[in-house]
């Protein structure tokens, strides 16, 4: 398959995904494909992230476990590509679904609303248990205002790491690089955090997935000033592109913090800032600091509406690319 073919299967497949989603009846029959890599990345956390061995030990075998994941997933979306296309015609619609089975669109979505409607049917303790579903912070210490923030920062966050870098991987490499990024990806979110156990074992999971989602971080402001533009105004445009630039730096993340301050620009709110993880207070810098700082439910609504004119945007920008590799 051609490039411009890759570029043909993306359009499908994020149409396909923006108005089925994640098929839910299938994967209570089978597991989902990043179950499976999860599965697997627990089987070296297990074996290989033992407490007996030394933190260089567990450094070296999390750089070999990584490598041999990404290797395994890249020869799987070979294998599976060849295998589709033996079937001609059929074979690329098998890959428009596979294709769409990796893409968050229409879930996302879905999860980050049903935040706004736990509010207003449920109050907060309605909205702390829907957050809990998206976010890894604690809940508990969340008041409305802090969950709507919550909701916002991970659709930002998820439109980049869940929509646009795979959609970016599949364009350029095709499914094996969509297969070896959800790897890491899945990966990173499992083993790739700063705790004790995951500190050593989880290094190069976390520093690949830097680099990984770096390009669709990037782009991700692009997409929400456009989005932004789109349901909203040309100010909210020129606000999401001007503070994605200028405030994505301020998160802990090399990537996070691109999304999450265009869309605070985009939304004219107050993002980030202090957070508690697992009992553990963590400061940062507030992103768009002059933005409002109280966010609401219909705040959600207003992320929800700029990410799918964000989506939407996507596809034409795929479309566009097919059209010109033509």
């Amino acid at each position: 398959m051609n490039i411009d073919e890759h570029f043909l299967v993306l359009v499908l497949a994020l149409l396909l995904d923006r108005i089925i989603g994640d098929p839910q009846w299938l994967w209570t029959r089978v597991p989902h494909p990043v179950a499976i890599f999860g599965r697997a990345i627990g089987y070296f956390d297990q074996h290989f992230n033992r407490e007996s061995l030394s933190k260089a030990q567990r450094r070296q075998n999390g750089v070999v476990a990584i490598l041999v994941l990404s290797a395994l997933a890249i020869v799987t979306g070979l294998v599976l590509h060849w295998f589709f296309m033996l079937f001609g015609p059929v074979g690329i619609l098998l890959e428009v679904f596979c294709v769409a089975i990796f893409l968050a669109q229409k879930s996302l979505s879905d999860h980050v609303a049903a935040v706004a409607a736990a509010l207003k049917s449920e109050g907060l303790v309605g909205g702390r248990k829907a957050v809990s579903r998206i976010v890894g912070r604690d809940p508990e210490t969340l008041d409305e205002p802090g969950v709507c923030r919550a909701a916002i920062e991970s659709l930002a966050e998820n439109f980049s790491d869940g929509v646009v870098a795979p959609a970016l991987w599949f364009a350029i490499f095709g499914l094996p690089g969509l297969f070896f990024y959800k790897m890491l990806n899945t990966a990173d979110s499992m083993i790739g955090h700063r705790s004790e156990k995951y500190v050593d074992f989880g290094w190069a999971s976390a520093r690949l997935d830097d680099i990984a989602n770096w390009p669709a971080a990037r782009l991700s402001i692009l997409l929400i000033a456009v989005g932004a533009g789109i349901r909203r105004d040309t100010t909210a445009f020129r606000d999401a592109f001007k503070v994605g630039i200028r405030d994505g730096k301020l998160h802990r993340s090399p990537n996070s913090g691109r999304p999450e301050a265009a869309m605070a620009g985009a939304l004219d709110l107050q993002l980030a800032g202090p957070r508690v993880y697992s009992g553990v207070v963590v400061r940062e810098p507030m992103i768009n600091g002059t933005g409002r700082d109280v966010a609401t439910a219909g705040d959600v609504e207003d992320g929800i509406s700029v990410f799918q004119a964000s989506c939407m945007a996507l596809t034409l920008l795929t479309f566009v690319a097919f059209v010109c590799l033509l």
